[in-house]
């Protein structure tokens, strides 16, 4: 790993070496983080909300099914003894139902809003484009580099390069010019954290568990 970094940076310097000083005198580099503008801007904001209330009750509704499916291994954990095998298999039989439409349930709620989310992230991204464009070009830019992520090939960049900032002021202003109302679909996820799957509000669902599992989870 050593020897393949090392390679990278001699051609990286190789490669500046090679540009003429005045190419540098000419060109302008900005620094973005796409990701938390998009979540911080207000559109973003108002979209984060509206993701929150529109799925929040769908959260409730999981959880409540997840307190059943509880109530009910525990019911079969602590009447093991003097349960008729008809009655356990009963209980199992339902243990097992639930657990199986709370697990479609919950893939139905992630999807929705994971769509929901990808709607309202590429609506406000497809407007921040436009700001950057504009804003880029009225500066002089040649190049902006989103840093967003970990995996972004940026060693360094000064502070005094990045743009975020001025970027979400200028879609707030331009957003309070149209009076341009935030996607109602989804939202970016809050505190400019990348969006993901794993961040939808629907709630994890347990394994689905077969009447023989969760009679073997019910023996001491």
């Amino acid at each position: 790993m050593r020897v393949f970094v090392l390679s990278v940076l001699v051609v990286a310097a190789t490669a500046v070496l090679a540009v003429p000083a005045t190419s540098y005198a000419q060109s302008k580099v900005a620094v973005i983080r796409i990701q938390e503008a998009i979540a911080r801007c207000n559109d973003g904001q108002a979209a984060a909300k509206t993701l929150r209330e529109k799925f929040g009750p769908k959260q409730q509704d999981l959880e409540r099914q997840q307190r059943e499916i509880n109530e009910l291994q525990n019911q079969l954990r602590n009447q093991e003894k003097t349960l008729s095998d008809e009655a356990r298999n009963r209980l199992l039989r339902s243990i097992d139902e639930k657990t199986r439409a709370l697990t479609r349930a919950n893939e139905d709620a992630q999807a929705e809003a994971q769509q929901a989310e990808q709607d309202a992230v590429s609506e406000i991204g497809r407007k921040m484009m436009s700001i950057i464009t504009e804003h880029s070009k009225g500066q002089g830019y040649s190049l902006v580099v989103d840093v967003s992520s970990p995996q972004t090939p940026v060693l360094y960049a000064d502070s005094s390069l990045d743009i975020t900032e001025k970027v979400i002021e200028l879609y707030n202003a331009a957003g309070a010019k149209t009076g341009s109302a935030a996607p109602s679909s989804g939202a970016a996820p809050s505190g400019g954290a990348p969006p993901a799957a794993s961040q939808s509000p629907a709630a994890k669902p347990p394994a689905a568990t077969t009447p023989k599992a969760a009679e073997s989870a019910a023996k001491p």
